[in-house]
């Protein structure tokens, strides 16, 4: 076994398992493990400005594509801050890596009041990652490195986390290296599938609920068989925009905002195949028979009684349904007229409000098929979520239920590394764009030529209108005062952009075409609720 220091086998056990970017921020508890990734020229390090980004960028990686996600920062505020980031990724379903220091070992647990101290650090990230390990051990780093990504490539995909003090990773020791795994992803049980096989083969009127876990196993065309074979109508939630292309004759679009009518009124969908969903709307449903598909467990029946419960990968258990299928009938004649005929439908009793209407449809209209849209928590974000039409998977991006101001930039960083040569676009509001505003020097300083929209109505626009609305037009702490966006974006050297609503699709056709980070500010009023 080669001696190296402990940050010396974290850099190689990392690349080793694949990792080629980390996005970090260093910090003293850290320095041994920036030495070791030093002597590791496979992979990049970037540096954010706050540790918040690191975990933000990390997840837009994986979800763009790139692979595990890995973010890097010091022990207690620098893992609480970016605790943000953890947060959404786990709520997105998505795999990130989180390296966080530690005080010094024999410190730990004393509370002592060292440096960065937060007693007792694994406590306070348990709740948003699916495994956390603390490493004393230089010689144990590869097995935890090895063990993370276990969990990272197994099961349902969430944030896991590693903590190592800085003396592990500054002693020398004899370290064993471990080869990356290729893991067998769960086959469902056999009986059941033939169960739900039975089921949808016997509904009159088939109805497919795709979400998130169909993008991150790959299920796509999996699920486009099934949906063929049934003619089974397909809706997504907006994690799951992408599972198939809104101009398939059976999309049916994502589900609307707070209330859809789809399942449980006309046309009477009498069972519904829900693959990788949470199913957290069940109000939404009319007392239809689910089968529902999913690698946790504990998903299954979780929000809706009327569940028979598969668990298993995605894909497979989509291929397994799909031969079940044929040996219990042949395909059934095209619906297309019919459901055409109800996408019609739908979108003439769907609430469109503008200006969210006009604009979103403008950002389609000049994003190629596969671009990159990430959805800020701002109202043109919450519109596109339900209105914003998605021709490819992993090219929607969203903070599913974490729904927090601030990620969307540094997520559509991440995304354009994992992604540089497809357009990516952030969409935010001013108050969410200047809690992250500062990684416009990240994207300046390592040429990440992602395009930020920042829709400026001088308040966190949402809180301010139902203040007025619901609360006979008394307003308090939802007015901001901005500074000059344009200016701003050119003080750290990237384009920034002024354009009116009715400019801006010449304003975004031109950022797409320059290689440079850019700016582009609109300026709005107040707009009314997409939530109706």
């Amino acid at each position: 076994m080669p001696e190296m220091t402990g940050g010396q086998a974290l850099a190689k056990s990392l690349y080793l398992e694949g990792v080629r970017v980390i996005f970090g921020l260093p910090g003293v508890q850290l320095y041994h493990a920036l030495d070791g990734l030093q002597g590791e020229p496979g992979i990049r390090f970037i540096t954010t400005r706050h540790e918040q980004a690191t975990t933000y960028m990390a997840d837009g990686y994986a979800r763009a594509g790139g692979g595990i996600g890995t973010a890097m920062m010091v022990p207690g505020p620098g893992l609480q801050n970016a605790s943000a980031g953890i947060g959404t990724a786990f709520a997105a379903s998505s795999p990130i890596l989180v390296v966080s220091g530690q005080i010094e070992r024999d410190l730990i647990g004393v509370d002592r009041g060292i440096l960065h101290e937060v007693n007792d650090q694994l406590d306070t990230i348990r709740p948003v990652t699916k495994f956390a390990r603390r490493i004393l051990d230089p010689a144990e780093i590869p097995d935890a490195v090895h063990e993370a990504f276990y969990h990272l490539k197994t099961g349902r995909p969430r944030p896991v986390e590693i903590e190592i003090p800085p003396e592990t990773l500054a002693e020398v020791a004899n370290v064993d290296l471990h080869e990356p795994e290729e893991y067998t992803k769960p086959v469902a049980d056999a009986s059941r599938v033939r169960e739900g096989a039975q089921t949808m083969s016997a509904a009159a009127n088939p109805l497919i609920w795709a979400g998130g876990g169909v993008i991150s196993s790959g299920a796509q065309e999996a699920l486009l068989k099934v949906a063929e074979h049934l003619q089974a109508a397909v809706i997504t939630t907006p994690e799951g925009k992408g599972a198939i292309s809104e101009r398939h004759p059976l999309a049916l679009g994502a589900h609307r905002l707070r209330n859809d009518p789809v399942a449980r009124e006309e046309p009477n969908f009498d069972a519904i195949l829900a693959v990788g969903t949470r199913m957290a709307n069940p109000a939404w449903l009319g007392g239809q028979r689910i089968v529902q598909i999913d690698i946790d467990e504990a998903e299954l029946g979780r929000n809706y009684d009327n569940t028979l419960g598969i668990q298993g990968d995605a894909r497979l258990t989509l291929e397994s349904l799909y031969d079940n299928l044929q040996q219990l009938g042949s395909a059934r004649p095209s619906r297309a007229a019919e459901f055409d005929s109800l996408r019609q439908r739908r979108a003439e009793t769907a609430i469109r409000v503008e200006p969210q209407e006009s604009i979103t449809a403008t950002i389609r209209n000049v994003m190629p098929e596969d671009g990159i849209l990430i959805s800020g928590m701002t109202q043109i974000g919450y519109y596109c979520r339900a209105f914003y039409p998605v021709y490819e998977p992993r090219t929607f991006i969203t903070s599913s239920y974490a729904g927090n101001l601030g990620y969307a930039y540094p997520v559509a960083l991440g995304a354009k590394v994992a992604q540089p040569d497809k357009a990516v676009v952030a969409v935010s509001g001013d108050g969410g764009f200047l809690f992250n505003s500062q990684e416009l020097a990240t994207a300046v300083q390592y040429g990440i030529n992602a395009v930020v929209i920042v829709f400026n109505d001088n308040a966190y626009g949402n809180v301010l209108r139902d203040q007025v609305n619901r609360f006979e037009g008394r307003v308090y702490g939802a007015a901001l005062h901005n500074p000059d966006f344009v200016k701003l974006a050119e003080a750290y050297g990237a384009r920034g952009v002024r354009a009116e609503i009715d400019q801006l699709e010449t304003a975004l056709s031109e950022a797409l075409s320059i290689e440079a980070p850019t700016l582009i500010e609109v300026p709005v009023q107040g707009m009314p609720t997409p939530f109706e």
